[in-house]
């Protein structure tokens, strides 16, 4: 009798899902959707969804709603008839592993963010906390939190990629779960470098390490040599700090003992692909006084500093992650059909 019960309540519940969600597709979707392609509930969503049946449903119930409701995917309200040939021939040339940098109580408020937005473009998506989420879900591994072991959260990130996905991707990237990326941009300065070279790519600092360093907040981008070096030598004590210091510049270190070298990723009129900041402080300057002694390419402001192909952005918070989103995929001045720069412009020189 409890069996047949439960099994009429989940039955309900899941109507009432399947119901909540098709009114909503056809009143207008949940904000933001632009960028969403599919239905994840939010906290408010739940408390409606559960205040019908609150004596019933249990937190393991919602869950499991969440587990069928989640995969199921809707055409995006909002399309366009772009020629898209060349992006998508590259995302196949171009295979891009990236893993997220996040943490247990980051999932909710700006992991699952990053996967509704950019890194859903990416060949691979790993995201990498200290304890694993099955549902979400997260690669745990045994490092705890806190600034202070972010290098050993690295380290052991790019060893478990290079003893488990070393054959998915070409390229490997890292992010923070405060990271914006755009893919299309990033495939196509990649499709100008050799994979087999050991090197990797960011935004570049000049400080600390002999042939400088790339932030870990704008994301850094490895060689798949570059990854065969570390999945070699990168347990290595000596040749790599394994906790402590900061992050990218200990990272930084490794790679130089590794003879990984820092390539210059700015394009042929000298301006930036990866990004620290924001871009409105990319735009409009305000930057901190520790930037102007870190940065390798003159602290420089405004937009023609900025490359037409920019690559990524640090400090984004989720509310202009889905901005970027629709000023970048949606929004469009009519009448006006976007060119491609002449060649090998937007590349390195």
């Amino acid at each position: 009798m409890q069996s047949n019960t439960l099994n009429f309540v989940f039955g309900l519940t899941i109507g009432l899902v399947f119901a909540y969600v098709g009114i909503s597709y056809m009143t207008g979707p949940p904000t933001p959707w632009p960028t969403q392609m599919r239905y994840v509930a939010t906290e408010d969503q739940e408390t409606k969804l559960r205040s019908p049946l609150r004596s019933f449903l249990t937190h393991e119930d919602l869950e499991k709603i969440r587990a069928i409701v989640q995969p199921i995917e809707f055409m995006d309200a909002h399309v366009h008839n772009d020629d898209d040939k060349e992006a998508r021939r590259l995302e196949k040339e171009i295979r891009v592993l990236c893993w997220v940098m996040t943490s247990p109580e980051n999932l909710e408020s700006k992991a699952k963010h990053v996967r509704s937005t950019w890194a859903r473009r990416c060949n691979k998506l790993l995201f990498i906390s200290s304890v694993t989420n099955k549902t979400f879900p997260a690669i745990g591994i045994d490092v705890p939190e806190g600034r202070d072991h972010l290098t050993a959260k690295t380290m052991k990130a790019f060893k478990y990629i290079y003893e488990h996905h070393m054959d998915d991707a070409d390229w490997f990237m890292k992010a923070d779960d405060d990271t914006y990326v755009i893919l299309e941009n990033l495939r196509y300065f990649l499709s100008s470098q050799n994979t087999n070279e050991p090197i990797y790519f960011g935004h570049h600092f000049k400080t600390i390490v002999k042939q400088g360093y790339f932030s870990g907040g704008a994301g850094y981008v490895l060689s798949k040599e570059s990854m065969r070096r570390f999945g070699a030598h990168g347990s290595n004590e000596t040749v790599c700090r394994q906790d402590g210091g900061a992050e990218d510049a200990e990272f930084g270190k490794c790679m130089e003992n590794l003879g990984v070298k820092v390539g210059n990723s700015t394009d042929k009129l000298g301006r930036s692909r990866f990004h620290c900041f924001d871009p409105d402080t990319h735009l409009m300057g305000g930057y901190p006084d520790w930037y102007y002694q870190y940065d390798a390419h003159g602290a420089k402001k405004g937009r023609e500093s900025i490359s037409d192909y920019a690559i990524s952005f640090h400090y984004v918070p989720v509310d202009k992650m889905y901005a970027m989103e629709f000023y970048i995929y949606h929004l469009r001045p009519y009448g006006i059909e976007s060119g491609k720069q002449e060649l090998n412009q937007g590349r390195s020189s």
